[in-house]
Parts: structure tokens; C-alpha cells; sequence
């Protein structure tokens, strides 16, 4: 039996609880640096294998845009914030009100390469300061990097550590709404938790969940 196998329905809808608090935050920042209303919210979370996990973004060869750190400290572990290339190209359109972006084009301003890391930067920072506040554990995003290239090469780093003792991953879906536009949904992406091993009874022992072997 694998760590997976612990793993209680309890446990990812504590996870959604902090993804919701830390949502919150990320919202606050993501209307002052879009200077519009936003809303976010976390409608799931759920333990996918990554066969699934490959097909929620269209397949492993499907192009995307990630925003990806390593999380230091007393858990560890790859989190991977994912957007397909259209949904991306979209949210920097209407950010930069410049519907010729796309992240296909090495002529677009790089300024909009420098949101979109940004935009990834507070959805990952956010969370996983919820999740510190909740656990009262030191976790320590490393600096962000932005990345458009296939999902499978994209996401293999962060499945080499954990591959060899699990074919599972935690993944939090996340949508963002402009409310001053009649309830636009703006960006709709996957958060991909791949946490290592023996980060799992230190994170739910720490939520108050409790992780029998």
C-alpha cells in the first residue's frame, strides 16, 4: 500500500478549504495588479492518476503555459500552476488590452510574459501561505518559472521523485471571474501538487486530519 492509499476524503476537503482561504488573498492581489474585481475560486480538489492528470489539459503533448516552483522546508515538494496556451493568450489580451498577445509570437511584448509569471506567482505564493497558516509548518516557495512547451515535458521534473512510489497527484482547480463584467470567467487552470512522499503524514498530521500508515 502507497502513501495514496491513506488519503480520506477529509483530507482534500481540508485542502479545499485552504485553497478557498488562500484564493481569497489571491484575489485582493490579482484586483490591484488587474485594477478590476476578481474573484477566485476553488471548485475542487481531487487525486487523479497521471494518466487523467495528462488528459484534464488536452494530453501530454497538448502546448500549455506553467508557472512552476519547488516548495521548501518542512514539506516538499513541485506545484505547477497550468493554463492551456488559449487560456493564457486570453487572460493577457484583456489584461493588456492588446488582443494581438499570444505566447506563439516571440514579438509580443514581454511585458505580458512578465504577468502571466506574476499572475502565477500570487496563485502559488497564496496558497501556499494558507496552507502555512493552516499547518503552522515553514514552507518556502522557490522563485517562480514560467515555462510554454508541451504538459508532459513540462511536467515530468516534478514526477521524477514522486513516480517511483506513486502514480497519483493532487490537483486544484482553480477559476478566476472579473465581477465587473457581469461574472466573466476569465481564467480557468489546474493547480498539479506533486508532493514527495514523505511529505504526506507531516502535512495531514499537521491539518489535524490525521495519516495512518
Amino acid at each position: 500500500m502507497n502513501y495514496i492509499d491513506h488519503i480520506q476524503p477529509i483530507h482534500l476537503d481540508i485542502l479545499k478549504e485552504v485553497g478557498n482561504i488562500g484564493a481569497g488573498h489571491a484575489a485582493t492581489s490579482l484586483s490591484t495588479l488587474l485594477n478590476r474585481k476578481i474573484d477566485m475560486k476553488v471548485p475542487s480538489v481531487r487525486i487523479v492518476p497521471f494518466t487523467d492528470m495528462m488528459e484534464l489539459t488536452g494530453g501530454s503533448e497538448k502546448e500549455v503555459v506553467s508557472v512552476s516552483l519547488r516548495i521548501e522546508g518542512e514539506a516538499g515538494g513541485n506545484m505547477f500552476f497550468m493554463l492551456t496556451v488559449e487560456e493564457a493568450d486570453r487572460f493577457i489580451q484583456k489584461l493588456m488590452a492588446d488582443e494581438a498577445f499570444s505566447f506563439h509570437d516571440e514579438h509580443s511584448q514581454a511585458i505580458g510574459f512578465s504577468a502571466m509569471q506574476e499572475m502565477g506567482n500570487i496563485l502559488s505564493g497564496s496558497y501556499l501561505s494558507a496552507l502555512g497558516d493552516f499547518t503552522q509548518l515553514k514552507l518556502q516557495p522557490s522563485v517562480p518559472e514560467l515555462a510554454v512547451d508541451m504538459f508532459g515535458a513540462i511536467i515530468s521534473y516534478g514526477l521524477l521523485e514522486i513516480s517511483q512510489y506513486s502514480d497519483y497527484a493532487i490537483v486544484i482547480d482553480t477559476v478566476l471571474t472579473e465581477l465587473n463584467e457581469g461574472n466573466e470567467e476569465i481564467v480557468k487552470g489546474h493547480f498539479f501538487l506533486l508532493l514527495s512522499p514523505d511529505s504526506f503524514p507531516v502535512l495531514f498530521e499537521a491539518l489535524g486530519a490525521g495519516y495512518n500508515e
